[in-house]
């Protein structure tokens, strides 16, 4: 299996940071991708398979832990492409919500 779990919300309170510029201020570190759960449960293969894929936006995944579990809310795309190229971890912007 890829991911921890697949999820189709967000199930942690509103944190507050909208925009790239918002999580830019996180450092991006090591996240593993069986330890993730997935805030969405669909993805559009244009976004997986685009060349300029990371263009826009962060490049970095965008992790919350909530009551010690990690949801992926932002890069499912690019945390696929990690999975497809054989990498168990990928670099990811981590925000722990109390």
């Amino acid at each position: 299996m890829i991911f921890k779990a697949v999820g189709d919300s967000r199930p942690y309170p509103d944190h507050g940071l909208r925009t790239a510029r918002d999580w830019s201020t996180i450092p991006p570190r090591m996240v593993r991708l069986d330890e993730l759960i997935t805030t969405k449960s669909t993805l559009d293969l244009h976004n997986l398979l685009a060349e300029d894929s990371t263009f826009y936006g962060d490049l970095f995944p965008h992790v919350v832990v909530w009551r010690g579990r990690s949801f992926l809310e932002d890069g499912l795309h690019r945390a696929l492409r990690a999975a497809l190229h054989g990498r168990p971890a990928v670099h990811a912007r981590v925000l722990v919500v109390e």
